[in-house]
């Protein structure tokens, strides 16, 4: 009868087993592929903080030993949390939005949260209790991982027996194989839960230093406007409003005249046309819609903040907006001036390439910033007191998407490169990422959108009505002539009618 190994023969069959050529390839898969693939396959858990709905998980850690949290605000707008600095893989993130209104109808960020139930300490034990939650989820996925792992490189291990037995005409015998596959699997089990417990404890002592520094909700997404007060008289006898940037005010068209034939010095400012998607719309759905849109508006400045524009001081559109009474539903365009959209046209135009790092790094800046604006103004709109119907309209692309060397509005002005295909794939993309941020958003505020077909630059339409955007040799080029305005109207008021048989 063979004799029982011994515990120090066991050991060293574990050590030598440890460093087989099968189980080293196996604890670097795992580190290298397991614990990224773990944390990003992970479910965030979701807690309430400072009377937000707050979803905690783990980035997926660039190759770095250490780095920040990450805020994912709205599903797509992502910046870091430099209060949290964290060693290990297992760097928190933190999604948020849309933000809730308290039930007081009070600031939604400010330091006053701390001193609500539960105050800084009971924040941020909950999103420790929340991270705790998906770590542990994120262990069960190590373990699983490492069984998985252990499984394929058992089956890579048989294999190649089985290939070298076949050569020398040999018999395989699965009890050669059992004891090393079995130690082969605790190697790896036991690593994988060491690893994410190391990376645990490090994620843990950075997460509680960092939260530790928070004492409001402000502390964790940054600072913000306070949403604006109402402006001007009480506004009555509309059904709709329009308030946006150039593309909705129709700059480039016929002035707005009153009865009196005067032109208010709003109107004259903003570049309101007779044909702007207000009119447009109250043609189109038989009632009277007011227009707040302003060229140049940008949410920071002209719908949550006042613009400046022509020597006239503009109030917030959404100022405005909420003195209008009996409001049924809002149409919003904005967007291109938040990324100041003209630099970037004008940057593929006048250089050979237009897809540098330095270019694509002012993007991501600036489509960040542009989120965390579009989520505070679309929390705006959504308390807004008759609680009117939103359509949001998203960003057109005026270019086709095959390059026409032929097109006067693609070769440029005379002494720059122009476009190429490359550009207006780049710019496409830009666009759509544009879209992205808005329809995301719109969703998540149950907001409906409106995506306007708009003939682009040098292509004929289907019905031969006429060009839908202003070409180069115009003055405002890219902005949509007084049929791409009627197009614009036609998609947002096909929107509400959607809307409303939802």
């Amino acid at each position: 009868m063979p004799a029982r190994r011994s515990r120090p023969s066991r050991l060293r069959a574990l050590v030598r087993e440890a460093r087989s050529l099968p189980t080293m390839a196996l604890l670097a898969l795992i580190a290298v592929v397991g614990v990224p693939l773990v944390i990003m396959l992970t479910p965030e858990k979701h807690v309430e903080v400072f009377g937000q709905d707050i979803g905690v998980g783990a980035r997926v850690p660039p190759l770095s030993l250490s780095g920040p949290a990450q805020i994912v605000q709205l599903g797509n707008a992502e910046f870091d949390l430099t209060e949290v600095e964290v060693y290990g893989p297992i760097r928190p993130r933190l999604s948020i939005g849309p933000l809730e209104r308290p039930p007081d109808n009070g600031p939604l960020l400010t330091a006053q949260t701390a001193d609500r139930p539960g105050g800084v300490a009971g924040a941020v034990e909950d999103l420790i209790e929340g991270f705790a939650t998906w770590y542990l989820w994120g262990a069960a996925g190590m373990v699983l991982a490492a069984l998985l792992g252990s499984a394929l490189m058992a089956c890579a291990r048989l294999l190649v027996a089985l290939r070298r037995a076949h050569t020398r005409h040999r018999a395989v015998h699965w009890d050669d194989h059992a004891g090393p596959i079995g130690r082969m699997t605790t190697i790896a089990v036991t690593a994988s839960v060491l690893l994410w417990g190391g990376a645990g404890a490090a994620a843990l002592h950075g997460t509680t230093t960092g939260l530790g520094k928070v004492t409001s909700l402000t502390d964790l997404v940054g600072a913000t406007t306070v949403s604006p007060s109402p402006v001007g008289p009480p506004v009555t006898g509309v059904s709709g409003a329009v308030i946006g940037d150039s593309r909705a005010a129709r700059i480039g068209g016929p002035p707005v005249v009153g009865p009196d034939g005067t032109v208010d010095p709003d109107d004259a400012a903003c570049a309101r046309s007779a044909d702007s998607a207000a009119a447009q719309l109250s043609l189109l759905r038989g009632e009277q819609v007011l227009n707040l849109a302003c060229a140049g508006a940008s949410v920071a400045a002209g719908l949550r903040g006042p613009q400046l524009r022509e020597g006239v001081t503009l109030p917030p559109q959404v100022g405005r907006l909420k003195q209008v009474q009996g409001l049924d539903w809002v149409s919003v365009a904005v967007g291109p001036n938040d990324l100041a959209w003209s630099d970037f046209l004008l940057y593929c135009y006048g250089l050979a390439t237009c897809d540098d790092r330095l270019s694509d790094g002012e993007f991501e800046a600036r489509l960040a910033e542009f989120a965390r604006d579009i989520g505070a103004l679309f929390a705006d709109l959504d308390a807004l007191p008759a609680r009117p119907w939103v359509v949001v309209t998203l960003s057109y692309d005026p270019f086709p998407a095959e390059f026409d060397p032929t097109c006067p509005d693609m070769r440029g002005p005379i002494g720059t490169p122009g476009l190429d295909q490359e550009k207006i794939d780049l710019l496409a993309e830009r666009n759509r990422r544009l879209n992205d941020v808005l329809a995301d958003g719109a969703a998540r505020y149950g907001f409906t959108t409106a995506a306007p077909n708009l003939t682009p630059l040098c292509a004929v339409s289907g019905d031969r009505m006429g060009p839908d955007l202003q070409g180069l040799n115009r003055p405002d080029p890219f902005h949509p002539t007084a049929i791409g305005s009627l197009r614009m109207a036609a998609s947002t008021a096909a929107a509400l009618a959607v809307a409303r048989e939802d």
